[in-house]
């Protein structure tokens, strides 16, 4: 039987994991992987990636329990393997703070994450600028790792990896049967979507190994995440900025937040500075729709627009989008190869 081809365009935690699912469950397909841009120089390169979730509004709560959940018990998994420190993904403890009670005290996540609770007034002391908070046991999983190892599974389970940009769907329309769009912030262009925005976020890698818990504020705005090789310390969120150099301002105004939570972050050495444009929407879009290329109805599976929350659903989404490309696969039938 002819495989069916499909291709994935995006090479970022979305774009790998969805390939992955795709190549593993569905041998009838063949799968390859397209993009300008790979690791160390996507934008989930720079991310945190710490597990927990915003709520978005138009989405089924349900569905993001199961992306949140999928994602997480994947994740999990991994940490608690042999493959932990090649893939860059580790257990990690901390907290979530707040200067004022959130409406949301327990939020739809809890209960996935590890020995979810309340901070007790004793814990909270020391940020005297906040008033309530939550404790808990998450997964950081560090992509400039998780990405090339997730490269190599996907190679492993028969998928090509090519480096090339693409500019619109119809150059990919006459070589695959199935295009499975991953691009982020690039569907802007690549699918015209107007929804798409950038968030923009600058962090800081700093030499700190006697930091061990995470630190959260609540606002998103500030955070301290501990990692394998350094301590990453953010950050900003900037919406509809496009700069991707690193602002000397937002720098001074990170190391200051960040020492108001963790007084010793003014004696760590500066390792780098970066800035990626985090791919926000409203909701994210992980639908299918056929449409009209050279002539020809072609099935198109997008999973993009997780804003901040990238490597926290992405392989529940990714999950999804397989059995997006599993529908198409029930519905059409390979075109005919002459």
């Amino acid at each position: 039987m002819t495989s069916v081809k499909v291709v994935v365009v995006g090479a970022g935690v979305i774009g790998f994991s969805t390939a992955v699912c795709i190549a593993e469950a569905l041998p009838s397909c063949s799968v390859t992987l397209l993009s300008e841009k790979f690791s160390p120089d996507t934008t989930s390169d720079g991310a945190a990636g710490i597990l927990f979730a915003g709520k978005f509004p138009d989405i089924p709560l349900e569905r993001q329990r199961l992306w949140f959940k999928d994602s997480f018990d994947h994740l999990l998994a991994i940490a608690q393997s042999q493959h932990s420190p090649e893939a860059g993904v580790m257990l990690s403890s901390g907290w979530q703070i707040f200067k004022e009670v959130p409406a949301d005290k327990v939020p739809f996540w809890s209960e996935f994450v590890i020995g979810f609770r309340l901070m007790t007034g004793r814990e909270l002391r020391r940020f005297p600028d906040h008033t309530f908070g939550q404790a808990f046991t998450t997964i950081k999983c560090e992509c400039s790792s998780y990405l090339p190892w997730l490269e190599n599974r996907f190679k492993r389970a028969g998928g090509q990896v090519q480096q090339r940009k693409v500019d619109n769907l119809q150059e990919l329309s006459n070589s695959y049967d199935i295009i499975v769009n991953c691009s982020g912030l690039g569907s802007k262009l690549l699918v015209g979507d107007t929804q798409v925005y950038p968030v923009r976020g600058q962090v800081l890698k700093v030499e700190a190994p006697w930091l061990q818990h995470f630190i959260r504020d609540g606002d998103g705005k500030t955070y301290i995440f501990p990692g394998i090789h350094s301590v990453t310390v953010g950050g900003t969120r900037q919406e509809g900025d496009w700069r991707l150099e690193a602002d000397e301002g937002d720098t001074k105004s990170i190391l200051e937040r960040c020492g108001r939570l963790e007084p010793s972050i003014s004696k760590a050495k500066v390792l780098s500075e970066w800035v990626g444009l985090r791919p926000s929407r409203r909701n994210p879009r992980v639908e299918r729709e056929l449409v009209q290329l050279q002539g020809r109805q072609v099935p198109v599976v997008h999973n993009y627009g997780h804003g901040g929350w990238g490597v926290t659903l992405a392989w529940g989404t990714a999950l999804d989008a397989m059995r997006l490309v599993r529908q198409c696969l029930s519905e059409k039938p390979a075109r005919a190869k002459l």
